[in-house]
């Protein structure tokens, strides 16, 4: 979502709350919770899961793995709620002709270092490039060149893109800024 003036151009830039995520969250962390439920009543010899019978399922070794997947989904169930609950990844690109300066926002993970903003002058900006990396992994990325600085990205690496999609969005930004599009193909 973007909202463009004359002047000011500013670029929202969603986080980690996407469906994908929230999705994903839920099945680690029901599938661990049911690996660890049934390592834990093979240990116990009880039925705590009523599709398996605890009989079935010896304690070692078949009980201790299901037991140490179970902990492990657990870990990295937890890890995926606080990228959610802490919106990691959010934040936004202003550009302001007025000013004359482009601010790059984004949240990262609680620490000290958690707010990322950058700063720069639109007199600054070489170019936008478009990075195109085909293959079996599709990656489609827009970065803005800045002189001194090296490359800023502009877009998630994870957000594909159709191929008009990153052009169009490109070439908005670039005719905004009044600055040249760069392509790199990879392969």
């Amino acid at each position: 979502m973007s909202w463009p003036s004359e002047s000011i151009w500013i670029e929202f830039i969603a986080g980690s709350r996407k469906t994908s995520n929230f999705c994903w969250a839920f099945i680690l962390f029901f599938g661990s919770l049911g690996f660890l439920l049934v390592g834990t009543s093979s240990y116990l010899g009880r039925n705590l899961i009523s599709l398996f019978p605890s009989q079935q399922i010896v304690f070692f070794p078949q009980g201790i793995v299901m037991s140490f997947y179970g902990i492990a989904g657990l870990f990295i169930s937890s890890y995926l709620w606080c990228t959610i609950a802490w919106n990691v990844g959010s934040g936004y690109d202003r550009f302001d002709k007025k000013e004359g300066i482009v601010c790059i926002f984004r949240w990262g993970f609680p620490g000290k270092n958690r707010r990322i903003f950058l700063r720069f002058f639109i007199k600054d900006i070489q170019s936008i490039r478009i990075e195109v990396k085909e293959g079996i992994y599709v990656r489609r990325v827009l970065y803005m060149e800045i002189r001194g600085q090296g490359a800023i990205p502009l877009t998630r690496t994870d957000e594909n893109l159709t191929p008009r999609e990153i052009e169009q969005k490109a070439a908005e930004l670039a005719y905004f800024l009044r600055v040249p599009i760069e392509l790199r193909n990879e392969e």
